[in-house]
């Protein structure tokens, strides 16, 4: 169950951020709250031990920022540039991911609640101990991102993009739907229940060659 505000061990130390953040800033125990932020340049930024909430951010860049520790509830993200991101023990809940850009990014130890992706770019990422609960993910390309300890309970995965994506030890069980758009042979390493390969069947017998047709009889 996803925390609140309240929960957060270092809640009491919150100081309310007034400024924007600024390329390389350094914040620790901060909480940024109720924001519009637009063409943000925070590249190289560092949170720690921080709290986002109710932001949205559009056409901004956090690129190589660092975030360890932080909770972010009611965050949307459009046409944001978070490639080459670092994220340790963090949490999403109800966030929103649209036209993202992810790529390169490192997730250790997060979670995502709630959360809504559409057309995000995690190619090259590498993902440890993430799990996408109750999450809808649209368009989510995982080319070349390397995927270990990644569960995604009650999630519903549609045209995902897997092309050459490296899997160790990823749950695919809890999800209620999923669907591959390309790089079907992505999932090696995955584990579905089988009604999810049944699902599935189609997309394997596509990238198989294989054409699956009614019987004919003499």
């Amino acid at each position: 169950m996803a925390r609140e505000l309240a929960d957060l061990p270092f809640a009491r130390y919150l100081t309310p951020l007034e400024e924007e953040p600024e390329r390389e800033g350094d914040y620790d125990c901060v909480h940024v709250d109720d924001r519009q932020l637009e063409h943000l340049g925070a590249e190289h930024v560092r949170f720690a031990e921080s709290a986002l909430s109710s932001l949205t951010v559009t056409r901004g860049s956090f690129r190589y920022g660092r975030f360890t520790d932080v909770w972010l509830r009611a965050v949307a993200w459009i046409g944001t540039d978070l490639s080459d991101t670092s994220w340790q023990d963090a949490e999403f809940v109800e966030g929103a991911f649209s036209g993202v850009d992810a790529g390169g990014a490192v997730l250790r130890r997060v979670r995502f609640e709630g959360c809504k992706f559409d057309s995000v770019n995690f190619r090259r990422a590498k993902l440890r101990e993430v799990s996408f609960v109750d999450c809808v993910l649209r368009h989510t390309d995982f080319g070349d991102a390397d995927l270990t300890t990644v569960s995604f309970p009650r999630s519903t995965l549609t045209d995902l993009s897997l092309t050459k994506t490296t899997m160790r030890k990823v749950d695919l069980r809890g999800a209620t739907r999923i669907g591959i758009a390309d790089g079907i042979e992505g999932l090696r390493g995955a584990t579905v229940t089988p009604l999810q390969l049944m699902d599935l069947a189609p997309s394997f017998a596509s990238a198989l060659g294989i054409t699956v047709a009614e019987e004919s009889w003499p």
